[in-house]
């Protein structure tokens, strides 16, 4: 962007935030992932449950204030959550795979948790994947690769806000130097409070001062909250994180605070090609939300909040050549194709890799609706059993692979069909150069009504709060 135009838009900003009541309590909320499509497509979901065409609308889409933000970086016009998280942190634009830093991969910029801070703001800081991954580190990381796990929680350390939640730290110990402390010991050390799950949180929240709260120690993932789909009662949320966080930044407070709140599954549904998990996925998203709407309600005058998205995920279509859209049918798969991918693996152990058919038709039936409330055509069940025999025949097993899962053929072709069913289309299994949505409520949420960039929206945020913008 031109530095005129940048200067208009701060001269704008700084016209209209002097005329309102600045926001003392603010959510940043990022669907990963996230475009329009799929905020689109979970409403007309929604309606075609409850027997309409048309939408039954999510909270946050209701929100007074709605526009659309381009996505691209420095270094391409499709980025990457690195990128575009360091864009949407501190307002400015990097190359991909970059944390915190400018284009010459070197010089460090703030983000608008660290102008909140100076401001004398509580921080917090939290997603439904690792507390070090891309997004929630490009608010407080400076780092060229986003993959510096170790580097990236050393940072999270060192800038010290007052709340971190996600599934876990991806790189707890420094793959490079064994001899060198593990991220717990440190944060420990630093004055954090670790707890693992929410019980854990309330149990030692009223004594820390600075907390960092992670899933169970028996969670399957540390990488990640299991799907909305596939939970089990003692996952981990993304709606617990963001009440647990809200919790500890109000306690004791009296100047207000900054809270990011990340869902990142979306992202990994996407990536998957996943329809109907990836429905579920925006609807805990939404779940979540309505935490700070109900906080909102209380504090009317006080907050602003604002959702939006770092990028467009698979290139999804809601349409795949007919006129007409079958969404109702993604009610009928009852788990991940990641979790349909765990099931089969237990069953080739279980059954010393004999599993017959009929075994897998009314495996099927059970997590798919196949046969039963899906209705197959002949080619569909041709290809299923074509992946059955491909994968317990005496071939090896050539998984189905996008960014963050290997998926048994059978899984990837039962999703694929449920997706046909449904007339939904996906373009990849990476990122697209769409728009993505932006809605916002309160404080200041009349700065998001014409066309963006995500590089603006911390600008416009900080503008509604009072914050000084300090690189």
């Amino acid at each position: 962007m031109k530095r005129y135009s940048l200067l208009l838009l701060s001269l704008l900003i700084f016209a209209i935030s002097g005329l309102a009541q600045q926001a003392k309590y603010v959510f940043y909320f990022i669907g990963d992932g996230m475009g329009v499509n799929q905020v689109h497509g979970t409403e007309m979901y929604l309606g075609e449950i409850q027997g309409k065409i048309g939408i039954s609308p999510l909270l946050f889409t209701q929100f007074p204030h709605m526009t659309v933000a381009t996505t691209f970086s420095t270094s391409s016009g499709i980025t990457d959550s690195a990128a575009s998280g360091t864009a949407l942190a501190t307002g400015v634009k990097t190359q991909n795979g970059t944390l915190g830093l400018t284009p010459d991969l070197k010089t460090p910029v703030n983000s608008i948790a660290v102008w909140a801070k100076t401001a004398g703001k509580k921080v917090g800081i939290c997603t439904s994947v690792g507390v070090d991954n891309a997004t929630p580190a490009a608010f407080y990381a400076h780092q060229a690769k986003r993959a510096s796990y170790y580097s990236i929680g050393m940072d999270l350390i060192k800038a010290k806000f007052d709340y971190y939640g996600g599934s876990d730290f991806v790189q707890p110990t420094d793959k490079d130097n064994p001899q060198a402390e593990n991220l717990y010991s440190l944060a420990t050390k630093a004055g954090f409070t670790i707890a693992r799950g929410y019980n854990q949180y309330l149990q030692k929240s009223k004594s820390a001062k600075n907390m960092i709260l992670l899933q169970p120690e028996e969670a399957k993932d540390i990488n990640e909250f299991p799907y909305a789909i596939d939970r089990q009662s003692g996952d981990m949320t993304l709606e617990e994180q963001t009440k647990a966080g809200l919790d500890f930044l109000m306690k004791d407070n009296k100047k207000g605070f900054f809270f990011m709140v990340e869902g990142g599954k979306i992202d990994h549904a996407c990536h998957g090609n996943d329809g109907a998990t990836m429905v579920q996925e925006i609807i805990d998203f939404d779940n979540a939300i309505r935490i700070a709407y109900d906080f909102y309600i209380k504090h009317p005058k006080e907050t602003l909040i604002v959702i939006t998205a770092d990028h467009e995920t698979g290139g999804f279509v809601l349409g795949n050549g007919v006129y007409a859209l079958n969404l109702k049918a993604l009610a009928s798969q009852k788990v991940s194709q990641v979790k349909f991918t765990e099931i089969i693996k237990d069953m080739r152990k279980e059954s010393n890799n004999k599993i017959s058919w009929e075994t897998m038709q009314e495996t099927l039936k059970k997590y798919f609706g196949f046969w039963d409330t899906i209705t197959l055509t002949l080619q569909q069940q041709a290809d299923l059993k074509k992946a059955y025999d491909d994968s317990f025949g005496f071939q090896s097993v050539k998984m189905d692979e996008n960014m963050y899962s290997k998926n048994e053929p059978i899984a990837a072709v039962a999703r694929k069909i449920i997706n046909d069913i449904a007339m939904l289309s996906w373009a990849s299994y990476a990122h697209s150069g769409g728009y993505v949505p932006v809605f916002a409520i309160g404080a200041g949420s009349n700065l998001f009504e014409a066309k963006t960039d995500n590089a603006e929206i911390p600008m416009k945020i900080a503008a509604a709060a009072g914050y000084k913008v300090k690189r």
